[in-house]
């Protein structure tokens, strides 16, 4: 685990001080205020663009990977809905998220809009490395299923559908299908360590749903 944190660490760091500049780095340093991270939510934005879902072009250095995880939650779909799609509610049960910090949260038509980043403080050799990660989140609420696109360092873009499923018996099938974008360096290590990330949560809300902590 330690070789796996490192490998991820290191080059994340070494991003972080070529971008300094004009987007929020990885930090080991004060934290970062709700204004400062706003800004740097809009440069990504900008400057990426991680809302754009077009693959990779050929020869850039670049590569993408899907996969797909379900989880069934004994709960009815539309609380399960209220309460996965609710990304505060993933503190504490995703890896690493200490909390979310919401820039814009607006709906047009029958979609809810939110802009947020999300804060990890990753431990990494006896100190704590805080990492953010942007995101814009569309919830389709009447078609239960909501998207999340995500930008963090060194450049690693996802793009997340998640759909809520009625079952009999009162039960809920969450489907998550994950798309990466990395340097083709990085590929594997994103999809792996990105897909056990997205399972790690999964467990703890279905856990948290069930038991009525949410």
């Amino acid at each position: 685990m330690k070789k796996l944190l490192r490998a991820l660490v290191v080059p994340l760091l070494a991003a972080g001080f070529v971008l300094t500049g004009f987007t929020g780095p990885v930090r080991a340093d004060a934290p970062v205020s709700d204004a400062e991270l706003a800004l740097h939510w809009q440069t990504a934005w900008d400057t990426y663009r991680f809302y754009d879902t077009a693959p990779p072009v050929p020869g850039s250095g670049r590569s993408r990977d899907t996969t797909q995880i379900s989880v069934v939650i004994n709960a009815p779909v539309r609380q399960v809905f209220d309460k996965y799609s609710n990304i505060n509610n993933h503190i504490g049960r995703a890896a690493f998220l200490k909390r979310v910090v919401t820039h814009k949260d607006t709906c047009r038509h029958d979609t809810r809009y939110i802009n947020f980043t999300a804060i990890e403080d990753i431990p990494y050799e006896g100190a704590i490395v805080t990492s953010e990660t942007h995101a814009q989140q569309r919830i389709h609420q009447d078609d239960l299923y909501y998207e999340t696109d995500t930008w963090s360092l060194p450049n690693v873009v996802t793009h997340q559908k998640i759909v809520f499923r009625k079952l009999t018996g009162g039960k809920t099938e969450v489907t998550e299908r994950l798309t990466f974008d990395a340097d083709t360096s990085l590929i594997d290590f994103v999809v792996t360590n990105g897909t056990a990330s997205h399972q790690q949560t999964q467990v703890g809300l279905k856990a948290a749903i069930e038991r009525g902590e949410l």
